[in-house]
């Protein structure tokens, strides 16, 4: 089975590039249309609103205010129990919001403290803007009544990113008729349409968690899509010229590194003090565009990110939680734009822009010594982005960052020598979209780049020195409702390198074009580039209760996009077909509930199917919050093409598996959850499962305690060991490939405690300890390519547990070879605690304590209470970092 990806990619362009079906301006996504007529009036104020949450200034009764609300919740389209006014006021500056929430029992009002945009529990108002008026992207602010504040971005006509923040106030106040809201929203932290007469969009939301009362201006169906493009129009905003704002961060840290000594090694010999200075710049380009700069960035508040023992050949992924790289980051998203859904079922999606590249861990492989000194992360020289509009309908986006040459240095035997551990590298993103009328289809594109400049020739045999993927991405709505639409993108990739570096991309576990009986993919040496193309596309029933979702794409082997986004493999064709049922009228005891199911296939470009099946899921919410999910899936016999990491394919023999998940009413001070899934192949006598409960204690409305332990099980009948070179073993290609039983055991767990002392002021603290023991046993080499069939070692005969030593054939011709020892038990306690005060807005201090500890031995058994004794004496990192930054408005 041979596809050709010139030909699928064409025809993808081209889908797109027909014209878009027509549809009326007023109508909004699913064919619901904005109430006629509906606008909130918003009156022009001489002389600055104080933000205090009382609402005593004569200019909030001139003005004329709003208290028409729907509830989507619990009954959608029912009148609120309690009414609710908002009026809206500006000057040349800024964006005044007041709001009276109405309480028949103002005892009652859940106003709980949590530190800024930490979701809780409480009642709380959001406003949403989309001051460019173009029906798909905008803000919400949004105040509970306790005071805490939430800011984010709107983006794809009511997805929502929390990562952006912006400098503005708020201030909230319970009283004896329920409770009040202001918000003074600066123009400068928002891009905006300006002139004489000025349209936006504007909706209001507000929320009653004892009732589970969700009331807003105007609601988006629980059976459609769209919901920016449903805002009701702000109108009254004349003569607005925003000023062009500059606004510098500057920040000053210092760190101290209490490192667990090792006699001998000089780089662990006590204490290290090491203070740093850098800053932001954030600065409108004209009235539509933000530049975003920074110079030796510090991400030292950071989170620390969790432990995991990873035994596949998949790089394990994290999230990106540096704020520089997070705020604005759906500006870069590419390939999912458009549809409301998107399901997957073993798509290996890549993630085209993976920030966490910038700034990673220095890649070169050091020279063997017995102590060295290596950076934990490259140093960002410095970074830019620009983000915004262009024109009326084209978003664009444009980031790049410099990062430095790092060294380590080596100590042993004779002086320390030092070697270059990661090259000097620039890093490029340009992302743009164009939105043709009303949303009605969209065109996109991406470019990346990644040079880099080698010193040291070693480096040259391990990096790309250069990189760049072109993507097109978009979407297309087949009717003037908007209830169908085709989404999807096409790419292609290139990497270049010398032809060391270049044999050992074509070997890795994205591509293995090593494989013996692979027939599309062949392993070139000496080549010094390579290329590849992706399509992917979802049809998608956006709205109504009857739900259907299908897709089809390919992954040509070649394609590569690692060096700046993140890719786990190629050589893919994947098909599915989905659709589903879901009931929104609540009963007496239910709210909503759905059924999906879907059928799915993958296949390598050999035309071997490697993945296969039919899966389902039913997903029930209670009236009194409570919701339950389960499902199941059927996988029937296919091929494996990874399991020998490069060798010859064996197969997958039929398994199942079952899931399942619990939660209660998030609301009340005990929230608790339940997540469990099981996948088990009979035939082979493995399976895998895990358990997760958690709870979540809200003892006082201002601490959050938060527990989830989990508990992991895996069973592999066919564990990847090593592959050991021997001309006699034919049957595969002249090499044997070891596997085993592998049983591993892992236990970990969740802690974080939220204690927030005022609106402003909050400590966070997170621990995560990890223990994990596998036990490999009955090994084993695979007997013939696309077969379960294995040859096994018995103990005692061709296996030597003792050694690891390994004769194939006992007293036969093949030469014995040794395997180690693979057991172990890996301990791991990391944890950190954050003191955060914004001492004035936008202006914030920090005190961090970073603490990490791991051990590991060569035992398998997995016993709790040791393991837990000893990870208590283990040897531990400690990190201490004060940083203060400083707002500085222009």
């Amino acid at each position: 089975m041979r596809f050709s990806a010139k030909v699928l990619l064409a025809l993808a362009l081209s889908s797109l590039a027909r014209n878009p079906a027509r549809a009326a301006d007023q109508t909004a996504a699913s064919g619901a249309p904005r109430p006629a007529g509906l606008a909130v009036h918003a009156m022009r104020v001489t002389k600055p609103i104080e933000v205090d949450g009382i609402l005593s200034e004569p200019e909030w009764s001139e003005a004329v205010p709003e208290t028409t609300f729907y509830d989507s919740d619990p009954y959608e389209g029912s009148h609120p129990s309690q009414r609710t006014e908002i009026r809206v006021l500006y000057d040349g500056s800024s964006l005044y919001i007041g709001a009276r929430m109405f309480d028949t029992r103002p005892d009652s009002v859940i106003a709980r403290l949590t530190r800024r945009d930490v979701s809780i529990a409480s009642d709380g108002l959001t406003v949403y803007l989309d001051p460019m008026h173009d029906r798909r992207s905008g803000y919400y602010f949004k105040i509970n009544a306790a005071g805490t504040l939430y800011d984010g971005t709107l983006y794809n006509d009511g997805w929502q990113d929390d990562s952006w923040d912006a400098v503005w106030s708020g201030r909230a106040r319970v009283d004896s008729l329920g409770w009040t809201a202001e918000m003074r929203i600066p123009l400068s932290q928002i891009r905006c349409q300006g002139g004489t007469h000025c349209v936006w969009g504007i909706n209001f939301h507000r929320t009653i968690p004892r009732r589970s009362e969700d009331s807003y201006l105007v609601y988006q169906p629980k059976n459609g899509s769209g919901f920016v493009s449903r805002f009701p129009e702000l109108v009254g905003i004349e003569d607005l010229h925003p000023k062009r704002s500059i606004e510098v961060l500057p920040y000053f840290t210092t760190k101290a590194s209490y490192l667990y000594e090792v006699p001998g090694d000089p780089f662990r010999s006590g204490a290290e003090y090491k203070p740093a200075t850098g800053g932001d710049l954030r600065m409108a380009v004209g009235r539509k565009l933000t530049l975003n700069a920074t110079v030796n960035p510090d991400f030292g508040q950071v989170e620390v990110d969790p432990a995991v023992v990873n035994l596949s050949d998949v790089e394990s992924y994290f999230s990106e939680k540096r704020p520089f790289f997070v705020e604005g980051s759906q500006t870069f998203d590419f390939g999912q734009q458009g549809a409301n859904d998107y399901w997957g079922f073993n798509w290996p999606q890549p993630t085209f822009f993976y920030s966490r590249r910038i700034g990673r861990a220095p890649q070169g492989t050091l020279a063997d010594s017995s102590y060295v000194d290596v950076p934990v992360g490259t140093t960002i020289l410095g970074a830019a982005k620009l983000i915004g509009k262009a024109g009326s309908s084209w978003n664009v986006g444009a980031l790049s960052a410099l990062t430095g040459k790092e060294t380590a240095t080596l100590a042993g035997i004779g002086p320390p020598v030092e070697q270059e551990a990661e090259p000097l590298s620039y890093y490029g993103v340009g992302r743009a979209q164009k939105e043709f009328k009303n949303r009605q289809a969209g065109l996109g594109f991406l470019l990346t780049n990644v040079a880099r400049s080698f010193d040291d020739p070693a480096l040259e045999n391990q990096l790309a020195d250069r990189s760049w993927t072109l993507g097109q991405d978009g979407w297309i709505f087949l009717d003037s409702k908007q209830k169908w639409v085709i989404s999807g993108y096409a790419a292609a990739s290139y990497v270049h390198g010398n032809t060391v570096f270049m044999d050992s991309l074509q070997q890795s576990s994205r591509h293995y074009f090593q494989r013996p009986d692979a027939d599309e993919v062949r392993f070139h040496p000496g080549e010094t580039k390579m290329s590849g193309t992706t399509m992917r596309y979802w049809l998608n029933k956006q709205s109504g209760n009857v739900l259907f979702n299908s897709a089809l794409g390919y992954m040509s082997p070649g394609f590569d996009v690692n060096d700046i986004g993140f890719h786990t493999r190629s050589d893919v064709i994947n098909i599915h077909v989905g659709s589903g049922y879901k009931w929104t009228k609540p009963t007496h005891r239910v709210k909503n509930r759905d059924f999906l199911g879907a059928l799915f296939a993958a296949y390598d470009f050999d035309g071997n199917p490697t993945w296969a099946g039919a899966w389902a899921r039913y997903t029930i919410e209670m009236l009194n919050a409570n919701s339950i999910q389960f499902g199941l899936a059927a996988n029937p016999q296919t091929v494996n093409p990874r399991r020998t990491r490069g060798g010859p394919t064996s197969l997958n023999l039929p398994g199942y598996e079952v899931f399942g998940h619990f939660d209660s009413d998030s609301k009340k001070k005990l929230f608790y959850y339940f997540d469990t899934d099981a996948y088990v192949t009979p035939e082979a006598k493995s399976h895998n499962w895990f358990v997760t409960p958690g709870v979540d204690w809200k003892p006082m409305s201002r601490l959050l305690l938060s527990f989830s332990p989990s508990y992991e099980y895996v069973r592999e009948n066919a564990q990847y060991v090593t592959t050991v070179d021997d001309p006699l073993m034919t049957a595969t290609y002249g090499k044997r490939y070891v596997l085993a039983t592998l049983d591993q055991r892992t236990l970990s767990a969740s802690f974080r405690v939220n204690w927030s002392f005022t609106p402003t002021v909050s400590l966070q603290m997170y621990v995560q300890p990890l223990i994990s023991s596998a036990d490999y046993d009955d090994y084993k080499e695979l007997a013939r390519p696309h077969s379960y069939d294995f040859n096994h070692y018995r103990n005692g005969i061709e296996y030597n547990p003792a050694t690891g030593e390994v004769d194939p054939d006992g007293p036969g011709p093949a030469a014995p070879f040794n395997i180690g020892q693979q057991d172990f038990t890996f301990r791991s306690l990391r944890g950190n605690a954050v003191f955060r005060w914004e001492y004035r807005p936008g202006s914030t201090f920090y005190l961090v304590w970073t603490q990490v500890r791991q051990d590991s031995n060569g035992e398998s058994n997995f016993s709790l209470g040791p393991s837990i004794s000893e990870m208590a004496r283990d040897r531990a990192d400690n990190i201490f970092l004060a940083k203060v930054t400083y707002y500085l408005g222009f």
